[in-house]
């Protein structure tokens, strides 16, 4: 090693005093890089000097010093090497740009993908040149010009062999590590998945490469779940069960904190929501994120799968969904009901027209379909979003509905538009945040419209079953848990622990249904509640997980809760509990990455 960099250091000083323009020529070559970071960078709508940290601006050159050294092996001309590297950077930060003013998110390696379903829109977006692609162009033209005039085409010149076996070596090694091994966790470096463009667009894909597959569970194979499949061959349905129309709704951030005893706020913030006994299935939901991840759940809910078993931080809907998953949507689409998808907010949020799409879902509707909204502070109240359900399920002979409201999302620092403040709190919960009691407030609103959308439905006589839950429990301090605590959030058992993640669900009809109270489940269960509750057919994969909920009706990747009612953490799950989670995993693999044609009867029904 020390002859090599001596031989390439005598070299250089050679070619400097024989050739100036040599030592030019690799100045602008080395330059290229750093201005192709710079360049993707104003297209991917970021201040390169702000908005990015030192180490996220020195990973992201690492690849942009990769994709030159490569060219330069590749081609072996300084010019040309540069000149490509350039304009391939230049059209792969366009197509991110475009990716993000029509998503309001970077480009993700499932975009690529699904690059087909991408061209069957791409007719009705606005390419006009704004003033991002002006900069990126300018700058680009620029740096071809200096490639143009200081760096002479001459005939290939090869790097010595030593030299370039190491530059292989080298970017190599670091992909090995960087895509392969645990580098990226233990750094604890993950995929910005809301607001993407904080890695830098080439660090941010390449992190999201990188998380973009599941691991195979320990002795898996497709032998192991053909094997699986005769045990569970699902269960037919029973048509007298069977509602018109099935209406879930997804509860931005509505979380009871009454569960925390020490609250004591001066009202109850959700007196209908306690009062719901008749023909209502209740109880808490274990959700697998608290604060935000709204995503996860949808994708829990919707599939059975749990994000238990993927990487940590990431996003199904970003980064695994494909088109033909097996979904609840799809269940309910095989029995006649007309699918819909409703999110009163932006369609940008979570790559969600591309997952709902891939989930089966035959309609969409976002903001811009609301006529005329209620505002509560900035967003689209839950008093309009379930008038736009009403409306929506006239036009419908037979609905399945899934919805997702916005009105109570943070941050609850804003103003009190049309919010009346109906709650206050003790002094001492009140100091620790400040903007709580907002939150309680909302949840009165909430309550409120909630109360309005059962009178709604009780008095329909199409047999209507409706499922609530919320998502996860809002982002408050960390201080104000520790006053509802009493202790330092450090000092909790898992138990505490997952009563920052319990939030309320229940299930209710306009006609009978066997009631059940404080009911424990988690969003990978609720699903087949909902099928099993409205008399559709299960799956072989959603009967195996009617048999698991015996098992361990609350899955999360915080913790566990077992059919004894003990909150358990995975290290503390007994032989016949590992058992049941490792076949989880099998199928959950399966079902979410490996579904082979001989096994899609356990996971769909035609």
């Amino acid at each position: 090693m020390r002859t090599l960099l001596c031989d390439t250091s005598c070299r250089l000083a050679r070619d400097l005093m024989e050739s100036p323009g040599k030592l030019v020529s690799r100045m602008v070559f080395l330059l290229g890089p750093w201005v192709c970071l710079w360049m993707v960078e104003i297209l991917n709508e970021n201040d390169v000097f702000d908005d990015l940290a030192a180490w996220q601006v020195a990973m992201n050159l690492v690849f942009y010093y990769s994709i030159f050294i490569v060219l330069r092996l590749i081609l072996g001309r300084n010019r040309r090497a540069a000149a490509l590297g350039t304009a391939l950077c230049f059209a792969f930060g366009l197509v991110n740009h475009y990716v993000l003013r029509f998503r309001g998110r970077i480009l993700f390696p499932a975009d690529v993908t699904g690059w087909r379903t991408a061209a069957n829109v791409a007719q009705g977006f606005d390419y006009r040149v704004d003033t991002y692609i002006t900069q990126a162009a300018i700058l680009l033209t620029a740096y071809l010009f200096l490639i143009l005039f200081c760096v002479p085409q001459k005939r290939r010149e090869k790097i010595p062999l030593p030299a370039a076996l190491l530059l292989w070596a080298v970017i190599g090694g670091y992909g090995y590590a960087f895509f392969c091994t645990g580098m990226l966790p233990a750094l604890n470096i993950y995929t910005q998945q809301w607001v993407t463009q904080r890695n830098g667009f080439l660090l941010n894909f390449s992190i999201a490469l990188r998380y973009s597959s599941v691991d195979k569970p320990a002795d898996y194979s497709r032998e192991l779940v053909l094997e699986l499949m005769e045990d569970y061959p699902g269960v037919p349905a029973e048509p007298d069960k069977k509602p018109v129309n099935i209406v879930v709704i997804m509860n931005e951030s509505f979380g009871d904190l009454t569960i925390f005893e020490d609250l004591n706020p001066s009202e109850d913030p959700t007196p209908f929501l306690h009062s719901m006994e008749e023909n209502t299935i209740q109880g808490w939901m274990y959700s697998s994120v608290t604060g935000g991840g709204t995503a996860t759940i949808e994708f829990e809910y919707l599939t059975g799968f749990t994000s238990l078993f993927q990487p940590p931080h990431t996003v199904a809907y970003q980064l695994y969904v494909e088109e033909g998953m097996p979904s609840l949507t799809a269940l309910t689409s095989s029995q006649g009901y007309e699918t819909t998808a409703f999110h009163p907010y932006k369609s940008s949020g979570w790559n969600r027209v591309l997952a709902y799409q891939y989930l089966g879902f035959d309609r969409q509707l976002y903001e811009e379909d609301v006529p005329d909204p209620y505002i509560i502070r900035n967003y689209i109240s839950d008093k309009s979003d379930y008038e736009m359900i009403y409306q929506a399920i006239e036009t419908e002979s037979s609905s399945f509905f899934f919805n997702v409201t916005m009105q109570n999302h943070s941050g609850y620092a804003q103003g009190w538009r049309n919010l009346e403040q109906h709650i206050e709190l003790p002094s001492h919960l009140k100091a620790a945040d400040r903007t709580a009691e907002q939150f309680l407030s909302l949840m009165r609103e909430s309550d409120q419209a909630l109360e309005e959308l059962i009178h709604y439905y009780s008095q329909c006589e199409e047999p209507t079953l409706v499922v609530f839950f919320g998502d996860h429990q809002p982002p408050l301090t960390n201080a104000f848990y520790e006053e509802l605590y009493g202790k330092k959030l450090s000092e909790r058992n898992t138990e505490e622990v997952l009563q920052q993640y319990a939030v309320p669900f229940f299930l209710w009809a306009n006609y009978d249904i066997e009631e059940q109270q404080n009911v424990v489940i988690s969003p990978n269960f609720l699903g087949v509640l909902t099928a099993q509750t409205a008399g559709l057919p299960l799956t072989g994969y959603m009967e195996f997980l009617s048999e698991l909920y015996q098992v361990m009706p609350a899955i999360t990747p915080v913790g566990f809760v077992t059919a004894d009612g003990q909150f358990l953490s995975k290290s503390e799950l007994n032989e016949e509990q590992r058992d049941w989670l490792w076949r989880y995993e099998v199928l959950n693999y399966c079902g979410m990455v490996d579904l082979f044609d001989e096994a899609r009867p356990m996971f769909c029904i035609d």
